[in-house]
């Protein structure tokens, strides 16, 4: 919701109890407790929409706020359709509910409200839902053969989801990378723009790794305008490429692979999580990749990887093979549709 379609902010800046100066206000509060840029930008986001619903209600400070009128905006929430037709996730709408209780809690704290309005909102259940594509290897080599790595921008493109695929990192990781974070004889990359201000160290693929020696070498000079410009991946105008620019061009070279998946930048995080659980990675490790703080959001991921899971199924359990014992049960079907016959009764020959 505060991707796609950007929500302007609404109100009076100049009224010193109303919604743009006490967020502003706020926001600064986090910027004090030493919260990430990241996360001051992501919360300022998320309330972008609630100002915008109070406004459209004539709601023009969070003192005229009610636990009413919050209950009207989860609906609102919950009825609300993207741009594709789609309604937001649970998790998101919990998120932004998250960002509206913080606010209202700041307030009280600053004793400009008496309580909050906003203290018994009941977040909708969410759960850990499994990624909704994830991609073959075969896939990830038909995506990336998509990109005319003939030209400086098609190359720049091929080289974003080789690092996107070999270290599972996120869209604005991406975004934040600067040429020092390539640690080339280490074959490691640092990011340093990580969702809560994580700053980690990830390995980067020899594949990567020969394939950003040459975005290096041939695409990013010709996209230079400036020499102070430290960012790694740079866009036409020679700015750094944007966490949008980077969902643009992974979901282009996705539909030019025909591969009838949605998706984008994060379809190659999934993968990269998925298939190195399926090659015997221990769970742990992978969540050091994807710099997850718990482990139970790259547990998830443990779901998805089914391949390994079925090979260890049939290698250790008693009942997951045929034998002459335990065949299948009388009359079962064949795989090619022949019907097996029945094995011979205790009075049969």
């Amino acid at each position: 919701m505060t991707g796609r379609r950007r929500f302007p902010d609404v109100g009076d800046p100049q009224d010193p109890n109303g919604f743009l100066a006490l967020r502003a206000r706020f926001l600064e509060s986090l910027r004090i407790a030493n919260r990430s840029p990241l996360t001051v930008e992501t919360v300022s986001a998320r309330l972008r929409p609630f100002l915008l619903w109070c406004s459209l209600k004539g709601l023009a400070a969070p003192a005229h706020v009610t636990r009413e009128h919050l209950a009207g905006f989860q609906e609102w929430l919950f009825r609300y359709r993207k741009e594709d037709g789609m309604p937001l996730d649970f998790g998101t709408q919990r998120l932004q509910l998250g960002a509206i209780k913080l606010f209202f809690k700041w307030l009280v704290r600053a004793g400009i409200l008496l309580f909050s309005p906003a203290a018994d909102i009941e977040y909708p259940r969410t759960g850990y839902r499994l990624p909704r594509s994830v991609l073959s290897h075969a896939e990830v080599e038909r995506t990336m053969a998509g990109a005319d790595v003939g030209t400086v921008l098609g190359l720049r493109d091929r080289v974003v989801l080789e690092v996107l695929y070999s270290t599972g990192v996120r869209r604005i990781e991406i975004e934040g990378l600067h040429l020092g974070d390539v640690h080339w004889d280490a074959g490691s990359l640092f990011i340093r723009k990580a969702k809560g201000d994580r700053q980690r160290v990830v390995p980067l693929g020899a594949r990567a790794l020969a394939w950003l020696e040459r975005y290096l070498s041939v695409a990013r000079p010709a996209l230079s305008t400036r020499q102070s410009e430290q960012a790694l991946f740079l866009n036409k105008k020679g700015l750094p490429l944007s966490r949008r620019a980077v969902s643009v061009l992974a979901r282009k070279l996705l539909r030019r692979a025909d591969l009838t998946k949605a998706g984008a930048a994060h379809v190659f995080r999934h993968t990269a999580a998925t298939v190195m659980l399926e090659g015997g990675a221990d769970v742990r490790y992978v969540q050091e990749l994807l710099g997850h703080a718990s482990l139970l959001s790259t547990q998830v991921y443990t779901r998805v990887a089914i391949v390994k899971l079925k090979e260890v199924h049939a290698a250790t359990h008693p009942g997951a093979r045929l034998s002459a014992e335990a065949g299948p049960p009388p009359g079962t079907p064949a795989r090619n549709g022949v019907r097996r016959p029945s094995p011979p009764g205790p009075n049969r020959v």
